[in-house]
């Protein structure tokens, strides 16, 4: 997968705490922002499915039954 260089500002005492704990921020920051991706992607379907949900269909109903035959 390529990657792309990117900054972003931390909180003075949070990296003060990581570099302490030995965390890789680097790793963690891709952890969240895929967190926050799979999250918005979530609500984004669940809104486009509220907008827009699902109705019966008798071709999927006639279709099963044929494939039962």
């Amino acid at each position: 997968m390529a990657s792309i260089r990117t900054t972003f500002t931390l909180d003075e005492e949070l990296a003060r705490r990581a570099k302490k704990l030995g965390v890789n921020v680097s790793e963690a920051a891709r952890e969240g922002v895929a967190g926050a991706v799979r999250a918005a992607l979530a609500r984004s379907d669940r809104e486009a499915y509220r907008k827009h949900p699902e109705h019966p269909d008798s071709f999927w109903r006639e279709a099963e039954a044929w494939g039962e035959q």
